[in-house]
């Protein structure tokens, strides 16, 4: 049977590679090459010498351990892997690296491994093929009219971010969404049944999506049938429920836990082959039989972009503003004059938390760049992220192309989405909630920054300055846990002026994600014609105000900017005179030149002051330098009672600056 040979050619590469590395995953490959065949042969509409083609499905490899079956199919299906690339499975430099990374290996389209975090971004990338579909498909034209895919495993499912997006895609109705669950009931410390036990299909069911069973993962007509009817389905994402067997193939390690992370071992391997009729030698073999049925994807992928490519020359002419967004956008750049309506902010106007000088910006942005999505977790009316005079994205389908999302409290799934949305290079999402709870947040964060994805975090109440609310929901921590995740930009501004520069650094951030810290609390608007203008934000850190015979360097980000200001002032009524550095990025500061930093960081000594972890701040002040910071949990009370019972007064300022000088 051809179809036979094809899905042990997967199942023998993925074992040859494991085995030739001495480590992977080869049981996930060699139980789910039946389905994952029949859907890269049968549905897939991709071309393996575009992989950026526009039009294309989406095929995510969620159960990210068994990345050897990816690596098979794209491979096989004519994508720039060669067989030794294969060889070098696991090993430095890779195209094949352990997991699927983006950007790494052509044809992979999300970096998973985390489990459950592909998954979620699948439900960001469904979400974002609605948007682009309401937006730019007009009349008989259907540019984005394409599904998202995805295999997805037992751990998948045990891990509750994929509880959270399942419920949000049902909610919306993604019929776009199809994944296939490779229900094999072996996770690593062995049978499923452990930990694992509810119905899963009812369980999805529950949360509105369509449900089917193939009982034989081997049945490629089953699995046919199941993916046929599944794209059929437009008004709920689908889950078909693929029974497997892990390691099939293998005669003694087949259906058990010692298969599933670890290679099969010489003898096994011959064993296998010999049950399968495989040859021994050569390894990664390919049959030219299969290798006929792969290739076949390359002249079919040609074919449906060229009649992509041919629609949207038509589309050009009828939509030419339309047209220059979707050429555009996946450049990262932005349209000409998408910030032309962001305001200056006046210190006359009086003192505004930059939560709310934030949702002013974000409502300048919208109209200039409608590719704009956003939303947060339940928290809009508190994080300021409403575009007004835009729909909710809601479960109605005319209500699809609207700009603001409503995640409900699902923080985790919330940053996956974004990242899903995206890597549709088209989309800029940002999504917001209060910066404590970016704990729930991380793992997605972290694959925002290993991505390099413009998505951008809004974060507010931001410190011990919210008050009331107390330890649970006063972040300590978290600003350093953000600065040390590489490839991740923070910014803490310290007015509303800032915050507007903050957003123009994060939209202009094509290389990774950005995380605005905002405040709950009012903060003074700093006067642009008696301070330094608020645009040198984008430096990172500099001089707010300098002084020619200053004996100290105050340095601060965020609201306590404005409070080494007043302590200034106390301090200049004693005769000692002060220069201020506002410091909203550490991450900005870095990337200027060394002659720069060393000029805003001067030779006076140096006193931080930030109401949060004082890990870090030691490279700035230097050996001789001070900081105010908190190395402890809040406290329930009111903002500004907290702020001083913990140390962030003008006195306590003014008296470790004293100190300071005296050393």
């Amino acid at each position: 049977m051809p179809h036979l040979l094809a899905i042990n050619t997967i199942r023998m590469l993925a074992a040859d590679a494991v085995e030739k590395a001495n480590s992977g995953h080869p049981g996930l490959p060699m139980g789910a090459a039946p389905m994952a065949y029949t859907l890269w042969t049968k549905f897939l509409r991709h071309n393996p010498k575009n992989p950026e083609w526009l039009g294309r499905d989406r095929f995510i490899l969620s159960a990210g351990h068994g990345s050897m079956l990816l690596y098979a199919l794209l491979h096989l299906t004519g994508y720039d892997l060669s067989i030794e690339d294969l060889k070098q499975f696991r090993q430095w430099g890779s195209k094949c690296p352990g997991h699927p990374e983006y950007h790494d290996t052509p044809g992979v389209e999300t970096t998973t491994g985390p489990l459950g975090q592909g998954f979620a971004t699948g439900v960001g990338m469904a979400l974002a093929q609605r948007f682009l579909k309401n937006r730019y498909n007009k009349n008989n034209f259907s540019l984005f009219d394409y599904h998202i895919y995805g295999i997805v495993s037992d751990g998948d499912l045990m891990e509750g971010i994929s509880g959270e997006a399942a419920s949000f895609a049902g909610s919306l109705k993604l019929g776009n969404l199809i994944y296939l669950y490779d229900s094999n009931d072996i996770s690593i410390e062995g049978s499923t049944s452990l930990s694992f036990t509810e119905d899963v299909a009812k369980r999805f069911e529950g949360y509105h999506w369509h449900v089917q069973v193939v009982e034989d993962g081997n049945d490629v007509e089953a699995i046919t049938a199941a993916l046929e009817t599944a794209r059929a389905e437009t008004e709920r994402p689908s889950l078909i429920v693929v029974r497997t067997q892990i390691g099939y193939g293998s005669p003694n390690k087949a259906g058990s836990a010692e298969v599933h992370g670890a290679a099969l071992g010489k003898d096994e391997v011959k064993l296998t082959k010999e049950n399968l009729g495989w040859p021994l030698e050569p390894l990664f073999y390919v049959p030219d039989e299969a290798r006929e049925i792969f290739d076949t994807a390359v002249t079919t992928g040609a074919k449906l972009e060229s009649e992509w490519q041919t629609q949207f020359e038509s589309y050009k002419k009828e939509y030419p503003e339309l047209t220059a967004e979707i050429e555009l956008m996946p450049t990262g750049n932005l349209p000409a004059g998408w910030d032309k309506d962001i305001p200056v902010f006046k210190s006359s106007d009086g003192s505004m938390a930059t939560r709310k000088a934030s949702g002013t910006v974000i409502n300048a942005i919208a109209p200039n760049l409608p590719t704009l999505i956003g939303g947060s977790a339940d928290l809009a009316p508190s994080t300021n992220t409403l575009i007004k005079n835009e729909k909710g994205v809601t479960s109605e389908a005319y209500d699809h192309d609207g700009r603001n999302l409503h995640f409900g409290v699902r923080e985790h799934a919330m940053a996956a989405i974004c990242n899903g949305m995206a890597l549709s290079k088209i989309v800029v999402p940002y999504c917001a909630t209060f910066f404590v709870f970016t704990d729930y947040m991380k793992a997605a964060m972290r694959l925002s920054a290993i991505m390099g994805l413009r998505v951008i975090y809004v974060l507010t109440h931001d410190s011990i300055g919210l008050g009331e609310d107390g330890p649970t929901h006063q972040p300590i921590e978290h600003l350093v846990a953000l600065r040390a995740t590489p490839n991740f930009t923070v910014i803490r501004p310290a007015d509303a002026n800032e915050t507007a520069w903050a957003w123009r650094a994060a939209l202009g951030n094509t290389h990774g994600p950005t995380a605005i810290v905002l405040t709950r609390q009012n903060l003074p608007t700093l006067d642009q014609e008696k301070y330094a203008g608020a645009e040198n934000l984008l430096k990172g850190a500099y001089v707010l105000h300098e002084n020619a015979d200053a004996q100290i360097t105050l340095m601060a980000s965020g609201s306590e900017v404005p409070l080494i200001m007043q302590a200034a002032e106390k301090l200049a009524e004693e005769g000692i005179t002060c220069r201020i550095v506002s410091f909203p990025s550490w991450e900005l500061f870095e990337k200027q030149s060394s002659e720069y930093r060393a000029k805003v960081l001067g030779t006076l000594p140096r006193l931080a002051v930030e109401a949060g972890s004082s890990l870090g701040w030691h490279k700035y002040v230097g050996e001789h330098g001070d900081v105010i910071g908190l190395d402890r949990f809040g406290a329930s009370a009111p903002g500004e009672v907290v702020m001083e019972k913990l140390g962030f007064s003008v006195e306590n300022v003014v008296a470790r600056a004293k100190k300071l000088l005296k050393q």
